[in-house]
Order: C-alpha cells, then sequence, then structure tokens
C-alpha cells in the first residue's frame, strides 16, 4: 500500500510540474477590444506595447479641424492628473517604472514620437507585470505624442495614487480634454 502512495504521489508531482502555470488574464482596455500591433520595447524587451482598437466605442462621425494631412503634435503638452478613488492600491509603482523606463529607452534608441489615429477607437497601451498605462486619442484628428512625456507622467502617477492617497491609480487629462493617460493595474 505504501508502494502504491509513493507512486501516486510521484505521479501527482510530475502533473503538477508539467501543468503550465495559470497566468492572468489580459488586463482589456475596452468591450471588444482588438489588437492592432504588438512589440515588446525596453532593454530587455519585456514591457508590452500595443496598438487596439475599441469597435464599442465608435462615435459619430466627427470633421477634422484640420485638412492637410498632418498630425496635432501635443508633445510637451500640458494635463490635469486625477487619481482613482476609493482606495484599493493602485500598480506596483516598482513595475510601472520598468515602463517608463522602456519608454525612455525606445524614444533614445528608436523613435520617441508615436502617431495615433483619431477617436477613442484607437488607444495604445503598455502593459508590464501589475502595471497597465495608456493614451487615448479624443480628438477628430490624428496625434502624435512623445514617449519621454508619458514616461515621465507615468513616473509622477504610480507612486502618487496608490492606497495612501485613497486611490487606485489615475489619469491625466488634457487641458481641452483631447487625449488622456491612464495609469492603473493589470
Amino acid at each position: 500500500m505504501k508502494v502504491s502512495n509513493i507512486l501516486f504521489a510521484s505521479a501527482l508531482l510530475l502533473f503538477v510540474e508539467a501543468t503550465p502555470a495559470v497566468t492572468k488574464r489580459e488586463q482589456i482596455v475596452c468591450p471588444g477590444q482588438l489588437t492592432v500591433s504588438e512589440i515588446f520595447i525596453g532593454a530587455e524587451n519585456n514591457v508590452k506595447l500595443a496598438q487596439v482598437y475599441c469597435p464599442e466605442n465608435t462615435a459619430p462621425a466627427l470633421n477634422a479641424r484640420q485638412d492637410n494631412g498632418t498630425a496635432l503634435d501635443v508633445c510637451g503638452a500640458t494635463c490635469e492628473t486625477n487619481c482613482f478613488t476609493p482606495s484599493g492600491g493602485g500598480p506596483d509603482p516598482n513595475d510601472c517604472t520598468v515602463i517608463a523606463d522602456a519608454m525612455r529607452f525606445y524614444s533614445q534608441n528608436v523613435n520617441d514620437t508615436f502617431y495615433i489615429g483619431t477617436g477613442t477607437n484607437n488607444t495604445v497601451v503598455l502593459t508590464y507585470s501589475t502595471c497597465e498605462t495608456f493614451y487615448v486619442n479624443q480628438d477628430p484628428v490624428e496625434q502624435s505624442y512623445c514617449y519621454s512625456d508619458w514616461a515621465s507622467i507615468v513616473d509622477y502617477i504610480a507612486p502618487n495614487c496608490q492606497s495612501t492617497q485613497n486611490a487606485h491609480g489615475g489619469n491625466c487629462i488634457a487641458e481641452d480634454q483631447q487625449w488622456f493617460i491612464q495609469v492603473q493595474t493589470n
């Protein structure tokens, strides 16, 4: 009997070790989210950078403010920070620092500027471990923004919108409300 229990325990141990670990489900930015593109950035290629399409956020057709085919450059534009209450704890600020550092690395080695299409259907998302941040263009024209600016916003929101501030993440909304950046738990 002891031998069969030992064999059963050994087989169970092998089964447990062979079973892949269940991973946390990917955070969904919007209902019906579709990933348009995905790459990994940073010195260690460990931060996922994705562009997603949010079909549920389809807005009525808007007329563009400019028809010259150029994107509205909002690099350096200011935004107002808001923390999400009530408390619950935001993402680990250290994980958010990994994202911010990856954006800086990417901006110095590849390109600091990214382009994002019109409307909330186009969203750029970065994730690493417990941290997720995304940029939403709510303007009726294409925008360009800088990863280095985005990194600074992540560095500010992540440690300042935590349970100690009665918060669980936050965002930074442009003065004209045409774009926002959000930092939350993944």
